[in-house]
């Protein structure tokens, strides 16, 4: 689970030509050469140049009734977070969210316009800071045919990094008596191969409180924590996808012990299964999640692990990629 800043403020103004309105059974008929609101309806991966520097985020804006806007979004880190209400008029938008785990005080608020295919602007965090990004309509990534599977393929050798690269700080993995292990919070570990589709199956031990979690192509985050099972189903606990979608139940089996997920993504459908039983069956994932490497969500990406929130443990790690 990710705890950073980066809040963002958007207000975004569309390219506008001549408006022609007509009443049409009580309502206007506008001409298609001025913006409309429902340009900005759907999904967007966003990329925020944040000092030189790319940094994923993602956007959705959906119409909620008749003409009230409404969104959710998601930063360089943290849970998806709801926007209340995302103002439009005269081909530009706006709205603010509150900060999460991010510094300062003020509401994130977000500018932009409508650029060819897609949005830009800037984005203004809870510190006062200025950003500018840009942001492309996120595909449906729908599959057609059912996969066919491949050979498994044993991403931890049980003896040392290789095929893996510490992201962050210092590296602090190492393996211990054939365990990956993360004696304490630090870098992140990247696989050097990248996947698309995949079957993944993961044996993990986490200390009493101790928080990791799974990127599935380096976006989406299936997260491993010190959850109770007595816990109501959260997206932010054991097995959820964090901040999207939460798990049927908590069906972790407590700190110090070795556990298990059994995950297949397709497109952007996920089952996953946790100690045996099957908590997230076939749901989709709506966009990235908090600490994403990026926000290209149509390209392969690696599976990348956890490190930087306490001590984690891996014994086995073995995908099954479709062919």
């Amino acid at each position: 689970m990710h705890k950073s800043f980066l809040v963002l403020v958007a207000t975004a103004v569309f390219t506008t030509g001549a408006v022609t309105s007509v009443p049409v059974s009580g309502r206007y008929m506008v001409s298609h050469q001025q913006a409309d609101s429902k340009d900005l309806i759907g999904r967007w991966d966003i990329t925020v140049d944040v000092n030189g520097r790319p940094t994923p985020s993602w956007l959705e804006v959906k119409l909620s009734g008749t003409r009230t806007l409404v969104g959710y979004f998601v930063g360089a880190s943290g849970s998806a977070r709801p926007v209340a209400k995302v103002n439009f008029n005269d081909g530009k938008f706006n709205f603010t969210i509150p900060p999460q785990w991010e510094a300062g005080n003020e509401d994130f608020v977000i500018e932009g316009e409508l650029s060819g295919e897609g949005i830009q602007g800037t984005m203004v965090t809870s510190e006062g800071k200025k950003y500018s990004w840009k942001g492309v309509k996120a595909p449906y990534l729908k599959r057609t045919t059912a996969p066919v599977w491949g050979q498994p393929i044993s991403l931890f050798n049980g003896k040392d990094l290789k095929g893996w690269k510490a992201a962050g700080n210092k590296n602090q993995w190492e393996v211990r008596n054939g365990i990956l292990t993360s004696p304490h919070s630090g870098a992140n570990l990247i696989s050097d191969k990248t996947f698309t589709d995949f079957k993944l199956h993961v044996e993990f031990r986490y200390q009493k409180g101790s928080n990791s979690g799974v990127y599935l192509r380096g976006r989406h985050e299936v997260q491993i924590e010190d959850s109770p099972k007595e816990a109501h189903p959260s997206s932010v606990l054991f097995s959820g996808i964090y901040g999207f979608i939460a798990p049927s139940e908590i069906a972790a089996l407590g700190p110090d012990k070795w556990q298990s997920y059994d995950i297949t993504l397709i497109g952007r459908m996920v089952t996953i299964v946790a100690n045996g039983k099957t908590v997230i069956s076939n749901q989709e994932i709506p966009g990235i999640t908090g600490g994403a490497l990026d926000s290209d969500e149509g390209a392969p990406g690696p599976i990348y692990i956890q490190g930087d929130h306490g001590p984690i443990e891996f014994r086995k790690i073995v995908i099954t990629p479709a062919k």
